[in-house]
């Protein structure tokens, strides 16, 4: 059974930087789509940013765009979030998830197509 969890979230000043991991276990990561999601108060859990099985493809929500970058290290099955030029809209609990019925290549973005999610991490961005 795969799990996930991650760490890095924090309070941080408007244009600073954070860098979110999502450690799994149980599994290799490599077998999965890995997506970074994020839920406001009040508001719908939303799509940041999602890597292939493969690695090869990325997307980016248009409100991170530029400034944040989703990556992975297969080593230490993990996979990062970061996160540069963060603004007061980027607050949210953000959330890994896995998953699992992909071809290699493929993403898709949709927290309802994701099996497996981490606990979440907070991220504050205030002055």
């Amino acid at each position: 059974q795969l799990q996930l969890v991650e760490s890095g979230g924090g309070l941080v000043q408007p244009g600073g930087s954070l860098r979110l991991s999502c450690a799994a276990s149980g599994s290799r990561l490599d077998y999965y789509a890995i997506g970074w999601f994020r839920q406001a108060p009040g508001k719908e859990r939303e799509g940041v940013s999602c890597i292939s099985s493969s690695g090869n493809n990325k997307h980016y929500a248009d409100s991170v765009k530029g400034r944040f970058t989703i990556s992975r290290d297969i080593t230490k099955n993990t996979v990062y979030l970061q996160m540069n030029n963060l603004k007061p809209e980027d607050t949210a609990v953000y959330y890994c998830a896995a998953d699992g019925d992909r071809w290699p290549n493929q993403i898709d973005c949709s927290a309802s197509e994701y099996d497996y999610w981490g606990q979440g991490t907070q991220v504050t961005v205030s002055s």
